[in-house]
């Protein structure tokens, strides 16, 4: 029977959390007693003492030395993520002392990526010892990442969410959408085009069932047109922009912010595509009951209320 989690954080020590990341580097009970430094018997005794502690073996003994399992791996994995939490955690508390600093991790969903840059540009010019860590995902998987705590803020939507009760929201910016391509797609620099002219051209889009997709899909569907089969999906920007360079026949559906920013650079260009349908507006995302900390209200007035 698996312990109860007041029962493992009772009796695991965070020594215990670096013999296992230290066993799963060398792969001996020696060198990981070396490093965390402990004796090969109180290393040995340790790690009884965690196996025990969640009831179940972690490790395989080998010729080779130690192999960990599937259950040994899985804690591996978390005894890191903890590791690099009270990294963060310390980086926290520095900034906190001195004055200024700190630590923020902030998701965003592509569409929101320009915007979010340009506010971090603005808090970082003000607040240079602050750290940041962007993550860019779907609204899905951010709200998860916020529900087991891995992030402080997300731009994303909560009506992806079954339970979007468990947020704080606001409502900040009406996303716009835009088609762009590669400049050298054969309608590159046509003055206007309509849904229609692109029916043949494959796609780059978010995967079903997403907000943007399901947007896309609406077009095509007013506009009495089969949508295309053959999409590439995807929700990385990096990967949409990689897409139209590699191949000039491919358009993409992105917001209009990041049609702007790709366009800016030369590396795309938006075509005359009105998009009539609306897109939900970004919100603002926290757990709700949990106070912001001092970098992340600094980053949350910045995307609030930018300069006019």
């Amino acid at each position: 029977m698996t312990p109860s989690l007041n029962s493992i954080m009772s009796r695991l020590h965070v020594k215990q959390l670096r013999l296992l990341i230290a066993l799963d580097e060398h792969g001996s009970l020696l060198g990981a007693a070396k490093q965390v430094a402990l004796t090969q018997p109180g290393a040995s005794k340790a790690l009884q003492e965690i196996e025990t502690t969640f009831g179940t073996s972690l490790f395989t003994r080998t010729n080779r030395g130690l192999e960990p399992n599937d259950a040994g791996r899985s804690v591996i994995r978390y005894a890191r993520l903890i590791q690099t939490d009270l990294a963060h955690l310390r980086e926290e508390i520095i900034g906190i002392m001195s004055g200024e600093g700190g630590r923020v991790a902030v998701g965003t969903i592509m569409g929101a990526v320009p915007l979010l840059t340009t506010a971090i540009s603005r808090v970082i010019a003000d607040h240079p010892k602050l750290s940041i860590e962007i993550v860019e995902d779907t609204s899905a998987a951010l709200l998860g990442q916020l529900d087991s705590g891995r992030l402080d803020l997300a731009i994303c939507r909560t009506t992806v969410s079954t339970t979007p009760y468990l947020y704080e929201s606001a409502t900040f910016v009406e996303e716009t959408l835009a088609v762009i391509a590669s400049t050298q797609h054969p309608f590159a620099y046509a003055r206007q085009l309509s849904l229609k002219d692109l029916v043949d051209y494959r796609w780059v889009v978010y995967r079903a069932n997403m907000p943007m997709r399901l947007l896309l899909e609406r077009e095509f569907h007013e506009a009495d047109l089969r949508f295309p089969v053959h999409l590439l999906e995807t929700t990385s920007a990096f990967a949409t922009l990689s897409l139209l360079q590699e191949n000039p026949t491919l358009v993409a559906l992105v917001s209009t912010d990041v049609a702007k920013f790709c366009t800016g650079y030369g590396f795309t260009t938006t075509l005359p595509l009105p998009i009539t349908s609306r897109s939900e507006p970004y919100e603002l995302v926290s757990r709700k009951g949990v106070p912001d900390s001092p970098a992340a209200r600094l980053l949350r007035e910045a995307l609030l209320n930018p300069p006019r």
